[in-house]
């Protein structure tokens, strides 16, 4: 039996990477996480990194307005064993995929860059002439 190519696992980890960010989307929208930070603060999915083996997944988490990062991420990590299991539970794996939560910080240099284009010595750089 042929090897899978490179391209083909890629599309393999990003498909599964993409059902692990829904069933953790939908564990944290229900509330089914039994932590008192977890249910008073939206917390956001924005995107889940597979392993090449599935079995790690790094999922990057921002809570909604920024609010209590640090302590969202440390509930989170409290949570990880019941997060798992769900997980597990929900996208069928050979193997339950470990989870690491980091938190994402594309939005705040997002905004560092728009910050920098709407300086005035960049502005003039880019106007028209």
């Amino acid at each position: 039996m042929a090897r899978p190519s490179g391209e083909d696992r890629s599309v393999r980890t990003l498909r599964v990477g993409e059902q692990v960010r829904h069933a953790l989307s939908d564990i944290l929208l229900r509330g089914e996480v039994h932590d008192p930070l977890l249910s008073a603060v939206t917390v956001t999915v924005t995107e889940v990194r597979m392993a090449p083996d599935l079995r790690t997944a790094t999922a990057f988490v921002k809570p909604l307005l920024g609010r209590d990062e640090q302590a969202v991420l440390k509930a989170l990590r409290t949570n990880t064993a019941y997060l798992q299991s769900e997980v597990a539970r929900r996208v069928q794996l050979k193997y339950a995929a470990k989870l690491k939560f980091l938190l994402d910080e594309s939005f705040d240099e997002g905004g560092k860059i728009d910050a920098l284009l709407r300086a005035p010595e960049v502005a003039r750089d880019l106007g028209e002439d």
